[in-house]
C-alpha cells in the first residue's frame, strides 16, 4: 500500500503537466491573434543545501525569464516573471525549509506573475537556471539562496528597483455624463491573498464576488457609473488604488474586506471605517497596520501615495471630504443593521492608506470575519450577499440624494453628483 501511494504522488505532477501542455496548447490554437498563453506552474518545492544554502525550484509547463531582486524590513527575496498561472498546491509555500520562511505567489500587475519569498534571515539570489526535464518536457526553474551578512544585504536591497508598473486607470466616461461615479474596491488580490479561512479560502476572492456583485447591482438601475480597482485576480498597491479613484473624479471610494482573528473565532459582524490619522481605539489601528502592510507582503514598495495633502489641497477640502464619508458610513451602517450582523462597534476610524484621497469620500468595509465559521457561510451564500448588496444600494441612494444640493466650496470644480429620480 505505502509503495502505491508513492506512485499515484509520482503520477499526480506528470498527469497536471500533460493537462497544462494540453491546454496551453488549445489556447494556442483557438486564441493565436491574443499571443501565445501563459506558462502553467504545477509543482513548487524547497531543499536545503551545504554551507547555508536553499533552493527554490517550480516545475513549469515552459520556459520564462525570471529576475530577482532583495528587499529588507522585512527581509525577502522577489522573483518577478511573465504572467504565470499558477496551478500549485494549496500548502505551497506555508512550510519553512533552511533560508526560507514560507514564499507566496500571483499575478502582480497585467502580463507580470511574482514570487515573494519570506526569507529566515539576509540571503542573497544565486544565478537562476532553466532546466528542462527529458522524461516529460517540463521546466525546472531553479533559485538558490545563500546566506549573506546584514551589510551586504542592506546594500543589495537599497540597489534593487522593485517598483511595480502604474494600474491603468479606468476608460473615462462619456463627456456630459453627470451620474456620479462609485469606485468599488476589491481588497487585495494577485499575490496578496489578504486573510486565509481554516479551509483555505482566500479574502481576496470572497471580496472580489461581492465587489462584482455590488457593481452589478448599482448598475442595474441605471443611475451609477461603477468602476472597479481591479477587474480580476491581480495586485494593485494601496495607492494606486487612491490614485484610480481620483484620476476618474470618482464621487465615492468603497473598499471591500473580510478580516480574520485565528485567536477569537467567536468575534463575528461587520464594520465600516472611515479614515482618520488617529485610530477611534487599539483595535482598529493593528487592523489599519496590517491592511498597510499589502505593497510590503506583495514586495513592492510601500509609498504613501497622495502625500502632503497640505501642500495639495486646502485643510477645508479634506476636512470636508471626511465629513461626507463619516456621513456614508453612518448611512451605511443603517442600511446594513437590519440584514446583517454588525460588530460592538459598528462606525470606526483610523488610518488606513486606502482611504486616504483628499477629495473622494471614501469608506472601508469589513464584511465579516473569515475565522467565525457563521460569517464564513455567509460571506459565500448568495442569497446573503443578495440582500447585503441591495442593502448598500440604498445606502449609496441615500447619500446621494441627500448631497444632490451641496456644492463643494473649495477645490477643483466637480459634478454636482445628484442622481436621476426614482421612478416610481
Amino acid at each position: 500500500m505505502p509503495n502505491r501511494a508513492r506512485l499515484i504522488r509520482s503520477v499526480i505532477p506528470v498527469f497536471c503537466l500533460a493537462l497544462a501542455l494540453a491546454a496551453g496548447w488549445s489556447a494556442s490554437a483557438q486564441d493565436g491573434e491574443r499571443g501565445p498563453s501563459p506558462a502553467v506552474a504545477i509543482a513548487a518545492d524547497l531543499a536545503s543545501g551545504p554551507a547555508g544554502t536553499t533552493r527554490l525550484t517550480i516545475t513549469l509547463s515552459k520556459r520564462v525569464e525570471a529576475r530577482a531582486f532583495v528587499m529588507e524590513r522585512p527581509d525577502r527575496a522577489v522573483i518577478d516573471l511573465p504572467e504565470v498561472n499558477f496551478q500549485l498546491d494549496a500548502e505551497s509555500g506555508r512550510r519553512r525549509e533552511g533560508l526560507v520562511q514560507s514564499f507566496r505567489y500571483g499575478l502582480f500587475a497585467p502580463g507580470r506573475s511574482r514570487i515573494v519569498v519570506d526569507l529566515a534571515g539576509p540571503a542573497s539570489v544565486g544565478r537562476i537556471e532553466t532546466a528542462t526535464r527529458a522524461r516529460d518536457g517540463a521546466v525546472i526553474l531553479t533559485v538558490p539562496f545563500q546566506r549573506l551578512d546584514r551589510d551586504a544585504f542592506r546594500k543589495a536591497a537599497s540597489a534593487s528597483d522593485p517598483a511595480p508598473a502604474q494600474a491603468k486607470a479606468p476608460a473615462a466616461s462619456e463627456a456630459g455624463d453627470l451620474r456620479p461615479l462609485i469606485m468599488v474596491d476589491a481588497g487585495h488580490g494577485g499575490i496578496d491573498p489578504g486573510a486565509i479561512a481554516v479551509g483555505g479560502v482566500f479574502e481576496k476572492d470572497i471580496v472580489f464576488g461581492f465587489a462584482q456583485a455590488l457593481k452589478a447591482r448599482l448598475e442595474a438601475n441605471g443611475r451609477y457609473r461603477v468602476r472597479m480597482t481591479r477587474d480580476r485576480d491581480v495586485f494593485v498597491p494601496l495607492a494606486e488604488r487612491v490614485r484610480l479613484a481620483r484620476e476618474v473624479k470618482a464621487d465615492l471610494f468603497v473598499s471591500i474586506h473580510a478580516d480574520s482573528i485565528s485567536a477569537a473565532p467567536q468575534v463575528r459582524g461587520a464594520t465600516i471605517y472611515t479614515g482618520s490619522e488617529k485610530a477611534t481605539d487599539s483595535e482598529s489601528a493593528k487592523l489599519a497596520e496590517r491592511e498597510n502592510k499589502a505593497d510590503a507582503a506583495a514586495g513592492a514598495d510601500a509609498n504613501e501615495g497622495p502625500a502632503d495633502i497640505a501642500d495639495i489641497l486646502q485643510e477645508l477640502t479634506l476636512r470636508e471630504t471626511r465629513g461626507f464619508s463619516s456621513g456614508f458610513a453612518r448611512t451605511l451602517m443603517g442600511q446594513l443593521g437590519p440584514v446583517m450582523e454588525m460588530s460592538t462597534k459598528p462606525h470606526r476610524e483610523a488610518g488606513f492608506k486606502v482611504l486616504r484621497s483628499p477629495d473622494v469620500p471614501s469608506v472601508l468595509v469589513e464584511l465579516g470575519y473569515l475565522s467565525s465559521k457563521r460569517d464564513l457561510e455567509m460571506l459565500q451564500s448568495a442569497e446573503w450577499k443578495e440582500s447585503v448588496t441591495g442593502s448598500m444600494a440604498k445606502a449609496i441612494d441615500l447619500f446621494f440624494t441627500n448631497r444632490a444640493t451641496l456644492v463643494r466650496p473649495v477645490g477643483p470644480p466637480r459634478r454636482s453628483a445628484a442622481i436621476a429620480p426614482v421612478s416610481p
